[in-house]
């Protein structure tokens, strides 16, 4: 699941972090040469919408989304119950934005941009990430439900807890680690590829 989370986490920065790189030139242009490369705002658009669906997903797999302090049997109950819930909401937006995409492709939309994008193209992507957001959610769900109907409430606590603080803690740690060894690692190689030229 971390590689998972990783993953999109890399993701989701290199989409506004492009966004950003082509919002500042956008800038830029605009103040010293008058001119614009067009479809800033409409990349924006799509940006969060791409982004939107990647934080529902990170949010689902790194269980930022329910903190609960009850006793055990309780708390398993609400964690399925979050996850059930949480996978009907999804379902829900799936259907819900399968009907926006039918309009879409009943009309040919298009961005009314300069670009004139066919939105059934962003739309699609948008579409894609919440189907497979409601499938994984429906999963996580199913399994939940599973395991609390045959009594399993352990199980079902180990599997579905909210996020502790010694997690995300440990967390920082690590990513402090690896950052760390990283910049240890570029320093090194810095110092070594000098003393090969000192030397001659």
């Amino acid at each position: 699941m971390q590689v998972i989370q990783r993953m999109l986490a890399w993701v989701f920065g290199a989409i506004f972090i492009g966004l950003s790189v082509v919002v500042t030139i956008e800038t830029i242009a605009r103040k010293l040469f008058k001119f614009s490369i067009q479809g800033a705002d409409e990349l924006g658009g799509y940006a969060l919408a791409a982004g939107s669906v990647i934080a529902f997903s990170l949010a689902l797999v790194g269980r930022n989304h329910i903190h609960e302090r009850f006793p055990a049997r309780l708390q398993a109950m609400l964690n399925a119950l979050s996850y059930l819930l949480l996978a009907t909401f999804a379902v829900l937006l799936a259907f819900v934005a399968f009907k926006v995409l039918a309009d879409t492709l009943s009309y040919r939309s298009t961005a009314p941009t300069p670009w004139q994008t066919p939105l059934i193209w962003p739309q699609g992507v948008w579409y894609a990430g919440l189907v497979v957001f409601a499938l994984v959610t429906v999963g996580y769900a199913a399994r939940a439900v599973w395991l609390l109907a045959r009594g399993e409430v352990d199980q079902v606590n180990r599997e579905f807890p909210p996020k502790s603080a010694k997690e995300e803690v440990k967390e920082e740690l690590d990513d402090f680690a690896q950052r760390s060894g990283a910049l240890a690692a570029s320093g090194s190689a810095a110092g070594l590829a000098s003393a090969t030229r000192e030397s001659r």
